[in-house]
């Protein structure tokens, strides 16, 4: 952008700052609720931020603009092809890549997220210093990219896809449109009105399930209540559920508060996967006095998650180290039906209509209708497409 600089009779070049970039890269936002004030109230995730003219949201990314809401629009802040086990979804069309896009902001603060120079833009300067910046591109080059990179699914992820649910949806239309599947890979602080907006075009959603500790999770920058609502609403929703507990040391590791999530899950559903993965340092959290989480500690609790009935359970990050815990194995007779090193699928034995082979017993999840097609031994790498 180019300034006057009056004062000296002449013009200087200027770099607009982030948030300059990222506010003219919006669209007027249809989940809001404008009041006569000019005020306006956020519908996008659970903080339901009243807004007034000239100010933001929580999420930073979020803004009234004269009694307008203004929406993140037109860009991925990050984007990449790879295993949809990576997401993770360990019952989403085993073997398949995930086009996995996100933009830049969050309505939490984690201070051990491993995505933060996307999810902390605006919020945190570390995140621009450490090369946070929008690109632009359109939904139908997004779905090119993805058909051309030979992915099934097309996922919203690296910051919360919640408070861009607007420009998910457009990019889920045309994904839709070209026969993909879509997932939300999100913290769970959602409302009604978000995911009716999204419903018609996801077929699966992951949500991350930090802690059962309402006080643990007000330092997050949430409320447990409102992720609790979130995890019921999806599943009365009928998408593809599965949820994800990062287990770190000395925040969230309790049996208690294990015992607790898995509880939970389980009175949605015992066929929701459970994953729990391994933290490492990280972001603010990436001092010597903080402890990465041991293979002895996923293992215990994966085995609470079985003892609260729950069918399937998956301790993640540490491949190679957790035994069982990677595969998937049908809930009656007990045959291995995925096995998995990692991302890497190393067998497939799921029928066509997503039985087990032995036993006939039905599998939730999302199943591919030709098993002989399921890529085995993985792709090794996460392609970074180009634009």
């Amino acid at each position: 952008m180019i300034m006057a600089n009056h004062s000296r009779g002449r013009q200087t070049m200027t770099t607009p700052t982030l948030a300059q970039t990222l506010d003219a890269l919006t669209a007027d936002g249809e989940l809001s609720e404008r009041h006569a004030d000019g005020a306006v109230t956020c519908l996008a995730c659970g903080h339901r931020c009243l807004i007034r003219p000239g100010r933001r949201g929580i999420c930073r990314v979020r803004f009234n603009e004269a009694g307008r809401l203004r929406v993140p629009w037109g860009y991925v802040g990050a984007l990449q092809c790879d295993p949809t086990e990576k997401k993770p979804f360990f019952h989403l069309l085993p073997g398949s890549d995930t086009l996995t896009f996100g933009m830049l902001g969050c309505d939490l603060h984690c201070g051990y997220c491993q995505n933060w120079i996307t999810s902390q833009a605006l919020r945190d300067p570390a995140s621009e210093a450490a090369g946070a910046h929008p690109l632009t591109v359109t939904p139908r080059r997004l779905i090119d990219v993805a058909l051309r990179d030979g992915a099934q699914v097309v996922g919203s992820s690296y910051n919360e896809p919640l408070i861009t649910t607007e420009w998910a949806a457009a990019v889920f239309r045309e994904a839709v449109a070209a026969g993909l599947k879509c997932a939300y890979i999100s913290n769970g602080n959602a409302t009604p009105e978000a995911l009716d907006h999204l419903q018609p075009y996801l077929t699966a959603y992951k949500i991350d399930l930090k802690t059962m500790s309402d006080r643990n999770y007000r330092r997050l920058g949430a409320v447990l209540e409102n992720v609790l609502d979130g995890l019921r609403w999806v599943h009365a929703r009928g998408l593809w559920l599965e949820v994800v507990t990062l287990i770190v040391p000395g925040f969230n590791d309790s049996d208690a508060e294990l015992r607790d999530a898995a509880a939970f899950i389980h009175s949605l559903s015992p066929d929701i996967p459970w994953h729990v993965t391994a933290f490492h340092e990280d972001y603010k959290m990436a001092g010597p006095e903080y402890r990465r989480t041991t293979a002895r500690l996923l293992l215990r609790a994966a085995g609470l998650g079985r003892e609260a009935g729950l069918r399937y359970v998956y301790a993640g990050n540490l491949p190679g180290q957790v035994g069982d815990f990677e595969s998937t194995f049908c809930p009656r007779c007990g045959t291995r039906l995925v096995e998995r090193y990692g991302y890497m699928l190393l067998s497939y034995r799921l029928t066509a209509q997503g039985n087990c082979p032995e036993c006939e017993t039905p599998v939730a999840g999302v199943w591919t209708s030709r098993p002989e097609t399921v890529r085995l031994l993985g792709p090794g790498r996460p392609r970074r497409p180009g634009l």
